[in-house]
């Protein structure tokens, strides 16, 4: 696994392994982090603030990763809402997009009439029917969804399979499927940790804590984790919380095992 280079962001210097040093995942193997980018620094605009997101992931993902790169590449977000993710994969060339999302009538009107987007609203994306050829590359932003439910979803539409495929074969890491998921620690919290959220705010270190836990867990759900960068914004703010600050996010890199 590749070991990712910390970028001068201008954050404050940390001693954590999710701020640019290296940390450790499942099978002792070393696995990198990238701090967070100043906001300023993605030249991108988005239909919302979740293009931004992505953005950042490919740019830290797709240098040591062909695979992670959309262009050219068939996609499917899920959890679409608005459509900032959506929108980052066009605008990084993907020759099309499978926008998934339990709303109706929420993704931008632009992309809804982008005909190299397919949209399928009040559609759960853990139980879509992937199409028959799968896809390259799956994006992931599922609010209340820990990654133990999504990436066995995000999985399946790597592996597109016949009838004389056995149940476990597979064709994703043979066609560089990939899949970027947004952690949000906040919503891996088992029950017995729900007493460390402060009016719906994760410290920062416990945040670090917990998706370390996720890259551990993902060799049983079938994944490869391949890189992790911290997100370069925050998501949803606390008004009562640390003035306001947000909740640490994360975005991954995977593959099928």
């Amino acid at each position: 696994m590749r070991r990712m280079r910390g970028q001068d962001s201008g954050d404050r210097p940390s001693s954590s392994p999710m701020t640019g040093r290296g940390g450790r995942c499942a099978g002792s193997r070393s696995i990198g982090y990238r701090r967070r980018a100043q906001v300023s620094d993605i030249p991108e605009r988005f239909v919302s603030r979740a293009g931004l997101k992505l953005a950042h992931a490919l740019d830290a993902f797709t240098p040591g990763d062909p695979g992670a790169d959309p262009r050219g590449r068939r996609c499917a977000d899920f959890g679409c809402n608005v459509g900032g993710f959506t929108d980052c994969l066009l605008q990084r060339g993907a020759a099309s997009v499978i926008a998934i999302d339990t709303g109706y009538g929420t993704i931008a009107w632009t992309l809804r009439n982008d005909p190299r987007v397919t949209v399928r609203e009040r559609t759960n994306a853990l139980h879509a029917a992937p199409p028959p050829e799968g896809v390259d590359l799956v994006v992931v932003d599922l609010a209340w969804t820990p990654q133990r439910l999504s990436i066995p979803a995000a999985l399946r539409w790597l592996e597109p399979r016949s009838a004389a495929d056995g149940p476990g074969s597979t064709t994703a890491s043979a066609r560089g499927g990939r899949i970027i998921s947004l952690v949000k620690p906040h919503y891996e919290l088992g029950a017995e940790e729900k007493g460390l959220l402060q009016d719906g705010f994760l410290a920062h270190d416990e945040a670090r804590r917990v998706v370390h836990r996720v890259t551990e867990e993902m060799p049983a759900l079938g994944a490869r984790v391949l890189a992790i960068t911290e997100s370069p914004i925050t998501g949803g703010k606390s008004s009562r919380r640390r003035g306001g600050e947000g909740n640490l996010e994360f975005l991954l890199l995977l593959a099928a095992k």
